[in-house]
């Protein structure tokens, strides 16, 4: 009996070893408490298909705003509660949302029929639209010029060319356009005190520098690094900016200055956001594959992946409030998520001093 049991005894713990040597990187993660990020709670939708896309936020009125990209409508949240209070119909294909608080004005990017929608943000009724070219998706926002820039045109509305359009939010008058030789521009990040913004050119792989008051591209950077680079954040004040590729998930930190690569890390799979915690000094990625990626900003030229975060699968988009210290994300049906889709929020906890 002895002879017997200590080979069993032996291959128990060299099965335990090989257990632990292929666990998945986010396990072990997991069972670290993260230093950033707390789950706080999270609202089910259930009976959704299909993806969301990004968020807008009314602080004063308390209100969390989403668009349900697939489903055709707007969700909107209590912002402080979490708690579901209605779905808003009129639209055909939401993406982006912003909120216009002095005139309590919704604009909507609407890649459907009807092009950008303005509602009436109390009885969300479509009280106008903003004709642009098809396809409106991702924006940008110049708050010292009241300038908003829109990504149109592309692969989804069968154009071989994409097109930034700059208008009045508050209007709809319209200031010029940009034109890209690409099918797929994705995010962009705009410079408040200065002449530049940032757009990914996700299909040619590089990153564009555009001057918003000439309407011109000056500057093209490849992303070296990998490949599909789309979600964009900015620092400003450290000029530097941080990409998310999808082939493979990396995030990738340049010199807004330069173009000069700094660091890169991997990421998580399946991103659609990226968000600087300009307080914290820490950069999120918000992953499908179910975890969220974090990493601290040292000082400029320094950064140190911390252990990710787990979300839930198809949680690729987010927002960070930084009045209430929390972070959203909206978890899409599909890809995996077999719980059905609905919204999330963790607390952010504060950097160590």
């Amino acid at each position: 009996m002895h002879c017997l049991r200590k080979p069993i005894l032996q291959c128990a713990l060299l099965c335990l070893v090989l257990v632990c040597v292929a666990a998945p990187p986010m396990a072990a993660a997991a069972a670290e408490p993260s230093t950033a990020l707390q789950a706080a709670g999270r609202t089910e939708l259930p009976g959704y298909s299909g993806d969301f896309d990004h968020f807008g936020v009314d602080l004063p009125g308390n209100r969390l705003f989403l668009a349900a990209e697939d489903h055709g409508t707007l969700e909107v949240f209590d912002l402080n509660s979490g708690a579901h209070t209605q779905t808003v119909k009129g639209v055909e294909t939401p993406h982006s949302i912003v909120y216009i608080a002095d005139l309590n004005r919704l604009l909507v990017t609407d890649s459907g029929p009807g092009m950008t929608k303005v509602l009436d943000a109390t009885s969300f009724t479509v009280t106008g639209s903003i004709k642009l070219v098809p396809g409106a998706d991702s924006v940008g926002y110049d708050a010292p010029r009241n300038r908003l820039y829109v990504v149109t045109g592309g692969k989804d509305v069968d154009m071989k060319t994409s097109v930034l359009a700059e208008i009045d939010p508050r209007t709809g008058k319209r200031y010029g356009d940009v034109t890209f030789d690409a099918n797929h521009v994705e995010a962009l990040a705009v410079e408040q005190h200065g002449s530049h913004l940032y757009i990914n050119v996700t299909d040619k792989n590089y990153l564009a520098v555009v001057d918003k008051q000439k309407h011109t591209i000056i500057a093209r950077w490849p992303i070296k690094e990998a490949e599909q680079n789309a979600p964009v954040a900015f620092d400003e004040a450290n000029h530097r900016l941080f990409i998310v590729t999808r082939k493979p998930g990396k995030l990738v930190v340049l010199n807004a200055l330069t173009g000069e690569s700094i660091a890169s890390f991997k990421a998580p799979e399946r991103c659609d956001e990226v968000v600087f915690d300009a307080a914290n000094h820490r950069i999120y990625v918000a992953g499908g594959e179910g975890y969220i990626g974090v990493y601290q900003q040292v000082d400029a030229d320094h950064y140190q992946q911390l252990p990710g975060v787990p979300s839930a699968k198809g949680a690729k988009t987010a927002l960070l409030v930084p009045s209430l210290n929390r972070l959203y994300l909206a978890v899409s049906p599909g890809e995996g998520n077999s719980s059905g889709g609905g919204i999330m929020w963790f607390n952010v906890l504060p950097a160590a001093q």
